[in-house]
C-alpha cells in the first residue's frame, strides 16, 4: 500500500437551531473534511472541525494538511509508518486529528474490518452502537424547560445543560429537573463561565435543591488549575475536566492537583485516536470517569469518535454534534437514531462519499 493523494474539502452546514455556549454562538458548521487516498482507490476520511474552541481557522488546516502533515507522511510505505510519521508533528492539533482518523479509516479498509473491530472493538456481524446525550443550548430557564421535555418525547434520557454565569443558572436547573422528573439523567457543561467561588456556590446550591446531576463540566477557565482543584474539593458532585485536558501532560497537571474526578477526551484535543487512546489508558488507571465527546462537527468525526468510544466501558458518551446539522455532509457511515450512534458494519468507517446535500464547499487535492 502507498499513499496516493490527500484532499481537503471546505465545507459550510447550516444549523437545525443556534447553538449557544458561554463562549459562543453559532448557527453553521464550518468544517474541513480530510479525503486520504491509496494507490488501491481506497479512501480515508477525518474531520477538522473550525470554532474558537479548536483555536485555528480553516485555511490555517487546508495549509497544515497539504502542506506539513502531507509532507510528513507523504512517503511512507504503511499506515503504521504513516502514523509513526504523524506522532513527530506539531502542528494543530484538529489538523492531526483529520489526518490521524483518515489514516485510522484507510488501515481498517485494507484490514477488510469495520473502525470499531479495527479499534479493539466487537468482531464483524455484532451490531454495535454507542449512546449520546442530547445537549441544551444556553437559554432562559422556561425555555431550557421545554426544550428538555420535547428531547425527552424523543427518547433522549441523558441531558446535558449549557449554562453560563449571567441570570440564574440554579434555577434553570431546578426548573429543567421539574420538567424531566426524576428518572433522566442530567449533566451541566459550564464551559469555563464561572469564577471558582461562583462554581462553588452553584454546585453548592444544586446539592442542597437535590437537583440531581451526574457531573459539571468545566466550571472555570481552562488554565485554573487551582480554581479548578478548588471547586473539586469544596463540593461533593464529580468535576469533569474538559478544555482543561488536551494531553496526557495536562492529565498529570490534573493528577497532580487533584484537581477533576472525570475528563472529557475529544479527538480534536487529542489530536486523534492514538493519543485518545494513551489519555483514556492512562486516565482508567488513575480511577478517573471518561466520557468521549465531539464538537460542534459532522457524521465524519462523530463516526470516528463512537467507534473509539465502543472499546471504552458503557455510558452516555457526548456525541450529539450531528443531531444539530440540517444535512450531513457525506453518504454512508455512522447513522443517529435518536440517542444511539449505529456503526456501520462496513470496513472502516463505512462513509462512501461526499453528498453535501444543502451545504457549499470548494476542495483542493496533493498528489505524489
Amino acid at each position: 500500500m502507498k499513499l496516493a493523494s490527500i484532499t481537503a474539502h471546505r465545507i459550510s452546514v447550516p444549523l437545525l437551531r443556534a447553538f449557544t455556549t458561554a463562549v459562543r454562538s453559532a448557527v453553521e458548521l464550518e468544517t474541513v473534511i480530510v479525503e486520504l487516498r491509496d494507490d488501491a482507490g481506497l479512501s480515508g476520511w477525518g474531520e477538522a472541525p473550525i470554532s474558537v474552541v479548536t483555536k485555528t481557522t480553516t485555511n490555517a488546516v487546508i495549509a497544515s494538511v497539504e502542506g506539513p502533515l502531507w509532507s510528513l507522511f507523504a512517503s511512507a510505505d504503511s499506515v503504521e509508518h504513516a502514523l509513526e510519521r504523524l506522532e513527530q508533528s506539531r502542528e494543530p492539533s484538529v489538523a492531526r486529528a483529520a489526518v490521524d482518523c483518515a489514516l485510522h479509516d484507510l488501515a481498517a479498509q485494507q484490514a477488510g474490518i469495520s473502525m470499531s473491530e479495527f479499534l479493539g472493538g466487537q468482531p464483524a456481524g455484532t451490531p454495535i452502537h454507542v449512546t449520546t446525550d442530547m445537549t441544551l443550548s444556553v437559554a432562559a430557564p422556561e425555555e431550557l424547560a421545554a426544550t428538555a421535555r420535547h428531547h425527552v418525547s424523543e427518547g433522549f434520557d441523558c441531558l446535558k445543560v449549557k449554562l453560563n454565569a449571567e441570570g440564574d443558572p440554579l434555577a434553570a436547573m431546578v426548573a429543567v429537573r421539574a420538567a424531566v422528573g426524576k428518572e433522566t439523567i442530567l449533566r451541566v457543561d459550564a464551559n469555563q463561565a464561572f469564577t471558582p467561588e461562583q462554581a462553588i456556590t452553584f454546585i453548592r446550591g444544586l446539592e442542597k435543591a437535590n437537583v440531581g446531576v451526574e457531573f459539571v463540566e468545566q466550571p472555570v477557565a481552562a488554565a485554573d488549575w487551582a480554581g479548578l482543584a478548588k471547586v473539586s474539593g469544596a463540593v461533593g458532585l464529580p468535576i469533569m475536566a474538559d478544555e482543561s485536558v488536551w494531553t496526557c501532560a495536562d492529565l498529570d497537571l490534573l493528577l497532580e492537583r487533584n484537581a477533576a474526578s472525570m475528563i472529557n477526551i475529544k479527538l480534536a484535543k487529542t489530536g486523534g485516536i492514538r493519543h485518545a487512546r494513551r489519555l483514556a489508558d492512562r486516565a482508567a488507571d488513575a480511577g478517573l470517569g471518561v466520557v468521549v465527546g465531539c464538537m460542534l462537527e459532522s457524521s465524519v468525526g462523530i463516526a470516528a469518535a463512537a467507534a473509539f468510544a465502543s472499546t471504552l466501558p458503557v455510558m452516555a458518551q457526548d456525541l450529539d454534534g450531528g443531531l444539530w446539522l440540517a444535512a450531513s455532509p457525506v453518504s454512508g457511515g455512522a447513522q443517529y437514531r435518536r440517542s444511539e450512534i449505529w456503526l456501520s458494519p462496513a470496513p472502516g468507517l463505512g462513509i462512501t462519499g461526499l453528498s453535501w446535500p444543502r451545504s457549499s464547499g470548494t476542495a483542493s487535492s496533493i498528489g505524489q
